[in-house]
C-alpha cells in the first residue's frame, strides 16, 4: 500500500471517500518550512521557549462543525527550568485575538505580540510552577487566508456522506494556529485536558477519555476529554461533527481490562454499516501488534477514530482522525500509537522514526492477516523507491516539508529498511525484542535513530554501523549480477554490483539471499555473506546441475536486476596458492581437517550467515569434529582467510 502525503485539505479532498486501496495515511501538511521547534520564532525566542517545561494542557474551547471560529480559553502549565525566568513565550497565530492572559488563573499579566510569539513579563526561578490562562477567539487561517500555512483547524463537508466536519491537524507546526502552546518536539506535556462546548446536535471527539458530556443549557453541550499520559503538541486534536459512537473493545494477551476502540462516525444511515467490518478490524489490529510491539500503549484510556473529510488519516492520540476505513490505512495510523505517539522523533530529520515503523506495520499486517499480500506490497514500495536515483531515508533538510513527508523516501524506503534490518537480524525473536525494547525505554518521550541502533546492536550483538550508513544515511541502491559456474558439485559465483548513487554509497554490504534451482526441480537459498566491495567471490553446493539463480528471490534488499551469465572459465579463489590453509576433504562427514601455517582463530559459519561454531587452529595439522553440524556448505573463516567446504 502506498503512503501518499497530503494536501491541503480544503483545497483537494479526495471525491470518493469510501474504500480508497492504494492509500494509507495521509497527513495534510503545512506547505511551510519548520525545524523540530517551531518555524514561526526567531532562534533568541526559540531559547526562550526552552527555560521552561510545559507539564498540563488544559484547552476549554467552543466550536461548531459548521465554522471554524474559535473562542475558549487555553492553561499552559509549566516549570521554570531556569534561575532567572524573566520571560514566558508561548505562540498563537496573530489571527486569533487575545482577550486576557491570567497568572495562576487570577492574575491580569501584561503582554506583547511579535508576530506568533506571545511575550508575557514574569518573575520565577528554577523549579518554580505556574500556569498562564490564555483568553482568546477568532477565525483560524485557512490555506486561501494564508497561503504559506492554515492546516491546523479545517471545516468542510464529506463529498461521500455530506456531514459537516469542523477539526484540527496540528503536525508539523500548525498547532499554534488554533491554540496557544510550545511547538517543540521534546517537550511533552504530561497530561492535557480538552474540554469542547458545541451545539447539542454534535459530538466533539478528542483525547484520552471522555469523563463527561455537561449541558450547557441553550442546547449547548460541553464534551470533557482527559487524557493523563505524556502528550507532544501536534497530537492534541479536536474534531467536531454529527457523529454517532460506535464502540468495540480489543483483548490484548497482557490488559487488566478490555481496551476500548470508541469510533465517531458520520451520523448518516448508510455510513456505518458502510465501514463496520473495517472498524472491527481495528480490535483484531491492536490485539496483534501487541504481541509484536508491547502492549498497546494508551491501553488505561482507550483507543479510536473521528472521520472527517482529509486524504487519508492523522494519527492523533488515543483517537485518530481518519477520512475512511480500509485496513492498510487504519493499521498504519493504528502503528503510529506506539511508533510516533508513544515514542517520538526527537527531530524531524528523524521522522522514519515514526512514518517508516507505521508504514512497516502495514506490512506486518498484510503479513500476518492476509498471507502473499506482503509479496506484492514489498515489491510495490520497491517499485516506487527506484523510481528515483538519490534520496536518503534520513531527512537532511527538515526546513523541506516535502522530503520530511516524502512518500517515495520515508514511507516506502523507510519500510524497505526495516524489512532489510529484519532480514539481516535473521531471527524475528530478536527483531521484536529490539522494538519493545525501544518502546519500553522511550516510552512517553522521544529518541532518535542513533538511540535506536544502539538497543538494535546491544540486543543482537551485531553491528549496524554500514546499515545506517547505506541505507538510513545513505542514498540509492545496488543492481546486482552474478556470473558463475559449476564443476561437478561446487558452484563458483561471482556477485557484482553497482549503485545508483556511487557518488553517496559506492556499494552496500549486506547480506544477499541467492537461490538455486537444479534440473530436477529442487530449490535451495543461500545467504551470501562477507559483501565488502562491488565485487565478491562466492563458493556454493548443488548435487544436482544448476538451471536457474534467482538474487534476493525473497525481496528482502531494495536492489534493481542485473545480468545472470554462466561464464565456465570462472574457477575457485580457494586454490591459489598463497593459501594459508588446507581444508579437507569435502564433502565432509563427521571430521574436517585444517591445515595451517600459522595459528589463528577460526569460525565456522552456515550459509544463512550464522556462526555455529569457534576454536583456534595451531600451526599444523588441525582436526576439528563437525559430527554435530546439518548438511550443507559452510565457510571456516580466520583473520587472513576463508574457505568453503561441504558437509554430507
Amino acid at each position: 500500500m502506498k503512503k501518499y502525503f497530503t494536501f491541503l485539505a480544503s483545497l483537494f479532498i479526495f471525491i470518493t471517500g469510501f474504500s480508497q486501496s492504494g492509500l494509507t495515511c495521509s497527513h495534510h501538511k503545512s506547505s511551510r518550512g519548520f525545524t523540530e521547534r517551531s518555524n514561526t520564532l526567531s532562534l533568541e525566542y526559540i531559547a526562550l521557549t526552552e527555560e521552561y517545561d510545559v507539564h498540563f494542557y488544559f484547552l476549554d474551547v467552543a466550536l461548531e462543525n459548521t465554522s471554524t471560529d474559535i473562542s475558549g480559553s487555553t492553561e499552559i502549565h509549566v516549570t521554570s527550568k531556569v534561575a532567572v525566568l524573566d520571560t514566558f513565550l508561548f505562540e498563537l497565530h496573530e489571527d486569533l485575538v487575545i482577550t486576557d492572559i491570567l497568572l495562576n488563573g487570577l492574575t491580569s499579566t501584561p503582554f506583547t505580540r511579535v508576530g506568533s510569539a506571545v511575550i508575557v513579563p514574569v518573575n520565577f526561578t528554577t523549579g518554580d510552577a505556574f500556569f498562564m490562562k490564555i483568553i482568546y477567539g477568532g477565525t483560524p487561517p485557512t490555506p486561501f487566508t494564508n497561503p504559506l500555512g492554515g492546516a491546523g483547524m479545517t471545516q468542510d463537508n464529506s463529498p461521500s456522506w455530506g456531514n459537516e466536519v469542523t477539526w484540527t491537524l496540528s503536525e508539523p507546526f500548525s498547532a499554534f494556529e488554533w491554540f496557544p502552546c510550545k511547538q517543540s518536539l521534546n517537550d511533552k506535556a504530561d497530561s492535557a485536558y480538552t474540554f469542547v462546548t458545541t451545539s447539542s446536535t454534535n459530538m466533539a471527539g478528542s483525547n484520552g477519555v471522555l469523563t463527561a458530556v455537561t449541558d450547557m443549557g441553550g442546547g449547548l453541550d460541553r464534551y470533557e476529554w482527559k487524557t493523563r499520559y505524556p502528550i507532544d503538541y501536534y497530537l492534541i486534536s479536536i474534531a467536531v461533527a454529527e457523529y454517532v459512537d460506535y464502540t468495540i473493545y480489543a483483548n490484548p494477551v497482557g490488559t487488566p481490562a478490555p481496551i476500548m476502540i470508541q469510533n465517531f462516525v458520520y451520523n448518516n444511515p448508510a455510513c456505518l454499516p458502510y465501514f463496520q467490518s473495517e472498524i472491527d478490524n481495528t480490535a483484531d489490529f491492536i490485539e496483534y501488534f501487541s504481541t509484536l510491539y508491547g502492549l498497546y500503549p494508551f491501553h488505561e484510556e482507550k483507543y479510536g477514530h473521528c472521520m472527517a473529510p482529509i486524504s487519508g488519516g492523522m494519527e492523533h492520540q488515543t483517537m485518530t482522525t481518519q477520512g475512511w476505513f480500509e485496513d492498510g490505512l487504519t493499521v498504519h495510523e493504528m502503528g503510529h500509537q506506539w511508533f510516533g505517539d508513544n515514542v517520538t522523533c526527537a527531530s524531524w530529520s528523524d521522522i522514519w522514526l515514526n512514518e517508516g515503523f507505521a508504514s512497516y506495520t502495514e506490512h506486518l499486517m498484510w503479513e500476518y492477516f492476509y498471507p502473499g499480500d506482503e509479496l506484492s506490497d514489498m515489491q510495490s514500495r520497491h517499485d516506487d523507491i527506484m523510481s528515483a536515483a538519490g534520496g536518503s531515508v534520513w531527512v537532511l533538510d527538515s526546513l523541506d516539508a516535502g522530503a520530511i513527508f516524502s512518500g517515495r523516501l520515508v514511507y516506502n524506503k523507510g519500510a524497505a529498511i526495516i524489512h532489510t534490518m529484519r532480514f539481516l537480524i535473521n531471527d524475528d525473536a530478536v527483531f521484536f525484542d529490539i522494538l519493545q525494547t525501544y518502546q519500553q525505554t522511550f516510552a512517553d518521550s522521544t529518541a532518535r535513530a542513533s538511540d535506536l541502533k544502539v538497543i538494535m546492536e546491544n540486543i543482537s550483538g551485531m553491528d549496524f554501523t554500514n546499515y545506517f550508513n547505506e541505507w538510513y544515511y545513505g542514498q540509492g541502491y545496488p543492481t546486482y549480477s552474478i556470473e558463475w559456474n559449476q564443476i561437478n558439485s561446487a558452484v563458483f559465483i561471482q556477485l557484482n554490483q553497482i549503485t545508483s548513487m556511487p557518488g553517496v554509497t559506492p556499494f552496500f554490504t549486506n547480506d544477499l539471499e541467492i537461490a538455486l534451482t537444479d534440473v530436477l526441480g529442487n530449490t535451495t537459498i543461500y545467504r551470501l555473506a562477507d559483501i565488502d566491495g562491488s565485487s565478491t567471490f562466492h563458493t556454493l553446493f548443488s548435487p544436482g546441475e544448476i538451471v536457474n539463480i534467482e538474487i534476493d528471490p525473497n525481496n528482502y534488499i531494495i536492489n534493481a536486476d542485473g545480468t545472470i551469465i554462466e561464464n565456465t572459465s570462472l574457477v575457485g579463489i580457494d586454490e591459489k596458492s598463497e593459501s594459508v590453509l588446507s581444508v579437507y576433504p569435502s564433502p565432509a562427514t563427521t571430521e574436517l581437517t585444517v591445515e595451517s601455517t600459522e595459528t589463528n582463530f577460526y569460525q565456522l559459519i552456515n550459509s544463512m550467515g550464522q556462526v555455529v561454531a569457534t576454536g583456534n587452529l595451531m600451526a599444523g595439522k588441525n582436526n576439528i569434529d563437525i559430527s554435530n553440524l546439518s548438511s550443507g556448505v559452510y565457510l571456516i573463516k580466520t583473520s587472513t582467510e576463508q574457505k568453503r567446504f561441504v558437509k554430507k
